[in-house]
């Protein structure tokens, strides 16, 4: 019987101390990746239609959801950007839907020093692609709710301005809506 009791023990003492399996171990924070751009191309060959990139500013939280994972780079924010663009342009599976936070329009300079010439910068990226404006909380909520199925890579800076993360919502590169839609009202005719 003192055996059984002391091996009972043993047992429990090993379990306690080994490391829980859960799902917030899936959600890992690279800090601050040397190699950030080789993780970023890794990833985007990975990822595909419905999955999202977002380049971050420094409070971005860190979210608990598996499908998210958050890397830290030592870069500036609208070099990641720019690093984002110029993969998906190279990109033959996906393109990207960007998306910005309408608030930053919104933000004064003398709130948030150098929000002026970050909007400069950012438009001049920005330029001539497909960028929609939309509340942060929406965005959030379209993030999130594409997350339940799908990964999503954070991309956090050390940007201290708000409303300045940048969402890409991927797309498929080869195939578009016109084409979808197409495709539908043919198989409904059918």
């Amino acid at each position: 019987m003192r055996t059984r009791v002391t091996l009972i023990l043993l047992l429990s003492a090993c379990l306690s101390c080994s490391t829980p399996h859960n799902k917030q171990q899936k959600t890992m924070v690279t800090s601050e990746t040397k190699d950030w751009k080789s993780e970023i191309e890794s990833t985007l060959n990975l990822y595909g239609h419905r999955n999202w990139i977002v380049i971050a500013d420094a409070a971005y939280p860190q979210q608990s959801n598996p499908a998210i994972k958050t890397i830290k780079i030592d870069a500036d924010q609208t070099e990641a950007v720019a690093f984002v663009l110029q993969l998906i342009e190279k990109a033959k599976h996906v393109d990207a839907n960007i998306i910005i936070d309408k608030e930053m329009a919104f933000v004064p300079e003398n709130d948030a020093a150098g929000i002026e010439a970050y909007r400069t910068k950012l438009n001049k990226l920005l330029q001539g692609k497909p960028v929609r404006s939309m509340l942060h909380e929406d965005i959030i909520h379209e993030l999130d709710a594409a997350a339940k199925l799908f990964n999503v890579l954070i991309i956090k800076t050390d940007l201290a301005l708000p409303y300045t993360s940048v969402f890409f919502q991927l797309e498929c590169g080869y195939w578009n809506a016109e084409a979808k839609k197409n495709l539908r009202t043919k198989l409904i005719t059918k």
